[in-house]
């Protein structure tokens, strides 16, 4: 491709270059604007830099998911070898943590992905979607428990430190719970005990982004096997209807507030029913007024078009903040002895299995079942779901993907409770 061309985040490499070069002096400069401005402008550039490296590097673009992986992994990388000054760290931070930047993609993509969806899809992939969910929460608990029983692991150890922190929705509402109601079980100090789970759900992740890489792959080799982003094969995309109504800056605009405004009923409802995520009362939310038909078909695509843009030229620099502010390397390196690498793996593979299998009987495509329900379990919930599905190119199927996360993870405190008391002492 000639330079001419080649074009990187939609600039010619030329602009790109001088745009580049302002930022990156602003932060070894120390003088990034410590506010969103400057966080945003950062994390796009060096996420389009490392998307570009990412799909060009044999082998990792082929088979372990391309340019997620290297923005994850690479910006994490450049935290541990104190590569970037502290200030940009920082504001890095406050922008993923204290803004929250997460919360505000994923619920552009929960939104849209929802209401741009078939209705009769919505229904009858809602009903199949936890059966599959199960097999999965079973085929990797059982494989753990058995491979560390013969690797002389113990199964016990096994299951409630590795299986059961990697399938339980990441580290807030996942390792953090668990470790606490082991701990009152056992009349241990949880600090102790989720010390013990960090590099499980860590590495599981990691494995997880992997192996998304891995099955988008198959999923080229085997085209039967999967529906390029559909759950089933009876979904239908509503060419029409884009056709219809084009694409409009205010229904972006449209769009964003029906996201935030969704996201923002999901939390008052969380507010009165805090035994279920306010991400699963979102999703709920969604799913009843597209169900219902509650929405001019309109408003609809507002928050479709919303979403293709969020994901089309955001995710790069949200890729970025996760590998910042999410991802330590020093935990995943720490737990690289070839037993837990296997035992982790166990776990990841028997997610996979189980609802490859599950998912297939009750009429998924098998790749995308494994993705959703299978890996969306065993990686580290929203930042996981965002890493995951960028990896295997699906982000369309988030709404299924924080099912598993948050309904999903909130099962494997019940599971993990009763499993703990009942073996665990």
């Amino acid at each position: 491709m000639t330079k001419e061309g080649f074009k990187i985040a939609g600039f010619s490499l030329s602009i790109f270059l001088i745009l580049t070069i302002i930022i990156f002096a602003s932060v070894y400069l120390n003088l990034l604007p410590s506010n969103m401005v400057g966080a945003f402008g950062f994390m796009i550039v060096i996420g389009a830099i490392l998307w570009e490296i990412g799909n060009r590097l044999p082998i990792i673009k082929d088979y372990l998911g391309g340019a997620p992986i290297v923005i994850i992994f690479g910006t994490a990388a450049l935290v541990m070898f104190k590569l970037l000054p502290e200030g940009t760290i920082k504001t890095v931070n406050d922008f993923m943590k204290t803004s929250n930047f997460l919360d505000f993609y994923i619920a552009a993509l929960i939104t849209g992905s929802i209401l741009g969806m078939d209705r009769r899809l919505l229904i009858n992939a809602g009903a199949r979607y936890f059966p599959a969910l199960f097999g999965g929460i079973i085929a990797s608990l059982g494989l753990v428990s058995i491979v560390g029983k013969l690797i002389g692991y113990g199964w016990k150890e096994a299951l409630l430190y590795i299986g059961i922190p990697i399938m339980g929705g990441g580290m807030g509402a996942g390792a953090v719970p668990m470790s606490k109601i082991y701990g009152g079980v056992l009349n241990q100090d949880p600090t102790s005990i989720l010390s013990r789970m960090v590099p499980a759900v860590a590495l599981g992740n990691a494995l997880a982004i992997i192996a998304a890489g891995m099955l988008d792959r198959i999923g080229k080799m085997r085209p039967q096997l999967t529906g390029n982003g559909r759950i089933m094969p009876s979904q239908d995309i509503n060419i029409e209807t884009e056709k219809k109504f084009g694409l409009d800056l205010t229904m972006m605009g449209m769009g964003m507030l029906m996201s935030c405004t969704f996201y923002v009923l999901g939390n008052i409802i969380g507010n009165f029913v805090p035994s279920i995520h306010p991400f699963a009362w979102m999703i709920i939310s969604v799913a009843v007024a597209k169900i219902l038909g509650l929405l001019p078909e309109k408003l609809e695509q507002a928050a479709s078009q919303w979403y293709q843009f969020v994901v089309n030229y955001w995710t790069a620099a949200l890729l970025v903040g996760i590998g910042i502010s999410y991802t330590n390397l020093a935990d995943i390196i720490a737990a690289m002895s070839w037993q837990y690498i296997l035992l982790v793996c166990a776990t990841v593979v028997g997610a996979i299995l189980g609802t490859w299998i599950i998912g297939k009987w009750v009429g998924f495509y098998p790749i995308e079942a494994s993705i959703t329900a299978g890996l969306c379990m065993a990686n580290m919930g929203g930042t996981g779901d965002v890493a995951v599905l960028s990896a295997c190119k699906r982000m369309e199927l988030m709404p299924f993907a924080q099912i598993s996360s948050r309904i999903g993870g909130a099962i494997m405190l019940i599971i993990g409770g009763f499993l703990v008391s009942l073996i665990g002492k």
